[in-house]
């Protein structure tokens, strides 16, 4: 089954890319993890947000590569792998072989982040590098060549139905503001008590890649529910 290609983004275009919204089935029901998938689908989202926690890293667990392959089966969606554990580098090749099609690291996870998003570019695939709410932004430049998304955590990673931290709109502003000096069209990701209100602040701050679980879920209508995020006016 052919995946859904991010389309490639040209230094001419936009330095801020469009919006893209991504479902997060961490919110959805376990035990109907294909039919979960495919509502997202049928959504109209641009990709499928996997959280992967490890217990260790994060005070959870959730799935593991046997559950992202049963994801990749289910839906031709692009999967974006978000790998909330330590030592991630050890587990690129399961979970590339799973379907992903980008996995995100997060910096605080590992010692070795820069060999390891090389590694994930090896490998023909899109590398994500993930940010706490409490790690400083001046760590973020060094990394912006070296991977194709940032993803700045809303919300501290472990579970879903947390409330927003404002606090992060600052480093959005930051990120963005480095990545247009640095003339680098970069998607920036927002994980964590996303609705139209918080998506409003991050789309305004520069982000333009929103995970939406717990939004998403609980609405009357997933596909209402993620054009209310997309319809947010683009930061010029």
């Amino acid at each position: 089954m052919a995946k859904k290609a991010a389309k490639p983004i040209s230094p001419s275009e936009n330095l801020t890319p469009s919006i893209k919204i991504a479902p997060s089935i961490l919110a959805g029901d376990f035990g109907y993890l294909a039919d979960e998938a495919r509502r997202i689908e049928a959504s109209g989202a641009d990709s499928l947000h996997i959280d992967i926690m490890d217990g260790h890293f994060v005070p959870n667990l959730t799935m593991g590569p046997q559950a992202v392959a049963a994801i990749n089966r289910a839906t031709p969606m692009f999967l974006d792998v978000h790998l909330m554990i330590y030592n991630p580098y050890d587990y690129v090749e399961r979970f590339i072989e799973a379907g992903a099609d980008m996995i995100t690291i997060h910096f605080e996870a590992t010692e070795d982040v820069t060999e390891t998003l090389e590694y994930i570019r090896r490998c023909h695939i899109k590398a994500g590098l993930a940010f706490c709410p409490e790690t400083s932004m001046s760590m973020i430049p060094k990394y912006l060549e070296a991977c194709d998304m940032i993803l700045l955590m809303t919300v501290h990673p472990g579970y879903g139905g947390q409330a927003f931290m404002p606090e992060v709109i600052e480093k959005i502003e930051f990120t963005r503001k480095a990545c247009n000096t640095l003339n680098i069209p970069m998607d920036i990701q927002v994980d964590g008590g996303i609705n139209p209100a918080t998506a409003q602040q991050c789309i305004t701050a520069g982000a333009n890649v929103l995970v939406a679980g717990t939004y998403v879920f609980t609405a009357p209508d997933m596909r209402e529910a993620v054009d209310s995020l997309r319809q947010q006016p683009l930061n010029p």
